[in-house]
């Protein structure tokens, strides 16, 4: 047994991210926060088409990495 604490390995499990296509609660609609910071990255990278209040949480978050990648984040 090894006293290895998971909380401060800098390489957790493989498992600590999701596709977000396989979330389950995934069809739910975006959070609040994710709104919020979807709102703000589309005003940032000039594009207001990328954000929509009908986005389910998992649609929301493909469009945030999205435009993380596009304004270098």
């Amino acid at each position: 047994m090894t006293d290895a604490n998971p909380k401060l390995d800098p390489h957790p499990g493989s498992n600590t991210e999701k596709d977000p296509s396989d979330w389950v609660s995934g069809d739910d609609p975006m959070t609040g926060a994710q709104a919020s910071y979807l709102k703000t990255l589309s005003e940032e990278a000039g594009e207001a088409d990328a954000f929509s209040d009908d986005l389910s949480k998992a649609e929301a978050s493909k469009r945030i990495d999205a435009l993380k990648g596009e304004l270098k984040l």
